[in-house]
């Protein structure tokens, strides 16, 4: 079996770590495969410091003749049964490279992100062309979504994301108390989210300014790069919260941070599964979120974790409230937290996947 990944984002988010995860999963399995993506993209670094066999090419649009070449040429170099495309533009593309270029192969797409498709001619064109033989979603709040636009209903399935279980400590290394030289008592209240507009760091803001507002003694971090940084640190600053919220940046060691951290609020106004909680419950660290996409389907109220309305700062900062005051139930979510964590490993990411693969490869012969 011959697998091609298509990936064209240039930085390095949710997404491109759960191909890095599959990557690394699949390195086991009896197939081939490679990486087509952008030069200078995270994706290539990542294939490069891993020895995992891949095809870059100059950044441009799905749409370039050029890019639609130099992948078909790639494809019948390595004869690919199948191509994986793991965002909407690698969608695009390797529809484009079946439709234009009449290149035989089957697509498999992994749907990450719950917002709604757009109606248009192309996009339920691409969603329903018989080269897309399986939709990998993940979250069934996804799969109900793409469930109506979507003709043929058995190429859906859901496969939640996977982390890396050993990656995580549960210990403190003290790192951010010292960097921010915080007093024992000082609460962390923290994200790890890219700066994008779903991820609603506005509400973040007005949560902490409503905790703050009632004397707690904690300091907010946020981990992560994106396009709204400039406006949320211009927001932070005129609510004059600059002391009290700090715009950490990427930080690659995160996963020796997130223990340090007291509480982790997660204010997404969309989500396809928000894999960063999953994080926090393998440093067992209590969660507060909003119930937004297919984080119901890994936070369950008053059991894994605490939710409330996207948006509702209010709620949120009564929910984590309730987290800091209440010894008993901080201890009960994250010991059901720890718990359900553990079905959702990378190794259990990487063996649905691969068993997709099988069925689809199985079928094919059959047909």
């Amino acid at each position: 079996m011959r697998i091609l990944h298509i990936s064209t984002a240039q930085s390095w988010r949710g997404g491109e770590q759960q191909l890095a995860y599959l990557l690394g999963e699949l390195k086991s399995k009896p197939l081939f495969q490679s990486v087509f993506c952008f030069r200078g993209s995270a994706i290539e670094a990542f294939c490069v410091e891993n020895k995992i066999e891949y095809f870059s090419v100059s950044h441009s649009s799905a749409y370039n003749p050029i890019l639609l070449y130099k992948l078909h040429v790639y494809c019948k170099k390595f004869n690919f049964q199948i191509l994986h495309a793991h965002d909407s533009h690698a969608h695009t593309l390797a529809i484009l490279a079946v439709v234009i270029l009449g290149l035989k192969t089957n697509i498999v797409l992994s749907r990450k992100v719950d917002f709604p498709l757009r109606k248009n001619f192309f996009t339920m064109f691409k969603y329903n062309h018989p080269a897309v033989k399986k939709i990998i979603c993940v979250s069934k709040k996804i799969e109900s979504i793409l469930t109506p636009d979507v003709k043929n209903k058995k190429i859906l399935t859901c496969i939640y994301d996977g982390i890396n279980l050993k990656k995580f400590s549960k210990v403190s290394n003290r790192k951010l108390r010292k960097e921010y030289d915080l007093a024992e008592q000082t609460i962390i209240i923290g994200n790890v989210a890219a700066l994008a507009d779903h991820k609603d760091y506005f509400t973040f803001v007005n949560t902490a300014e409503i905790l703050l507002k009632t004397g707690l003694d904690a300091i907010f971090l946020i981990f992560g790069e994106g396009s709204q940084k400039e406006a949320i640190a211009q927001y932070i600053h005129e609510k004059a919260l600059d002391k009290h919220i700090k715009l950490a940046g990427f930080r690659s060691e995160i996963a020796s941070l997130l223990p340090e951290f007291d509480l982790f609020l997660f204010t997404s106004k969309t989500e396809g599964l928000g894999s960063s909680i999953l994080d926090a419950y393998a440093c067992e660290v209590p969660v507060v979120t909003t119930n937004a996409g297919g984080i119901p389907e890994i936070v369950k109220h008053n059991v894994t974790g605490l939710l409330a309305s996207p948006g509702d700062a209010q709620a949120l900062a009564a929910e984590c409230l309730r987290v800091i005051s209440d010894k008993e139930l901080r201890n009960l979510l994250v010991k059901n937290a720890s718990e359900l964590v553990l079905g959702f490993s990378k190794e259990v990411m990487g063996n649905s996947t691969f068993l997709v693969y099988s069925e689809l490869e199985k079928s094919l012969k059959e047909s």
